[in-house]
């Protein structure tokens, strides 16, 4: 079968129209077969937890790409709609609802999330030998958990369709503490690049703080909270 449309494109894989009613995620030519059937596997797992996500249906291969076949979610992204109307009071309130959502459930048969963090600190390139011990101490004291975290949760994996909110993009799920993926967010929100978009970039990084602290007061968690884990999670991006 031959894909449709294109639907959208991201840093990793493309969505194009399938069968009726649904669509296909191809990942870009050379992209690791053992993550794309890491995401697949993680979908499947998620199909019984209560938050709101497209049903995955199959694994397969086309024009030796690899793909995973979801169902066609109808809406805009929650990251478009902030940049169209920057109403940052009904992002916030959107994102934290649907993370207070998944946050709910519990998980066994996916990675620690310290093991996630240990594991992409690793490969990273430190300035110092001061500044590794420092960061290891940090996630050597951070508690264990086994909290569903989607670990990519942000604006542009919220799809706001006319029912209600859904969440895509499952490649980086695993258990955990609850401030960690509240942190990863705030992470994913504040300090990761500005999008490619039009408008003034000193505008848009200060809606990204604004945003970051008004989902923060949504979820109820203060800085001072995240403030053990968010520094591990920073480091750790160097090694993802």
């Amino acid at each position: 079968m031959i894909p449709g449309s294109i639907i959208g494109v991201g840093n990793t894989a493309t969505v194009y129209d399938w069968e009726p009613g649904k669509v296909i995620k191809l990942f870009h030519s050379g992209y690791p077969k053992a993550s794309v059937e890491r995401e697949y596997h993680n979908a499947v797992m998620l199909q019984d937890k209560k938050f709101s996500k497209p049903s995955v249906y199959d694994f397969i291969i086309v024009d030796n790409r690899y793909g995973i076949v979801y169902d066609k979610i109808q809406g805009e992204s929650l990251l478009d709609r902030l940049l169209q109307t920057q109403n940052l009071n009904e992002s916030a309130k959107i994102l934290a609802e649907l993370h207070q959502e998944i946050l709910q459930n519990h998980i066994q048969e996916v990675p620690d999330y310290k093991d996630f963090l240990r594991h992409n600190l690793e490969k990273v390139s430190w300035q110092s030998q001061k500044e590794k011990e420092k960061i290891l101490d940090l996630l050597h004291g951070l508690p264990k958990g086994n909290i569903l975290c989607h670990g990519d949760f942000h604006p542009g994996n919220v799809i706001l369709t006319p029912e209600k909110p859904v969440v895509i993009d499952f490649m980086n799920i695993c258990a955990g503490d609850y401030y960690y993926d509240v942190a990863r967010t705030v992470f994913l929100i504040e300090f990761t690049p500005v999008p490619s978009v039009p408008g003034d970039v000193e505008t848009l990084m200060e809606l990204k703080t604004a945003l970051a602290d008004a989902y923060l007061k949504y979820m109820k968690v203060t800085r001072d909270e995240i403030s053990n884990v968010l520094p591990v999670i920073i480091a750790s991006r160097a090694g993802e």
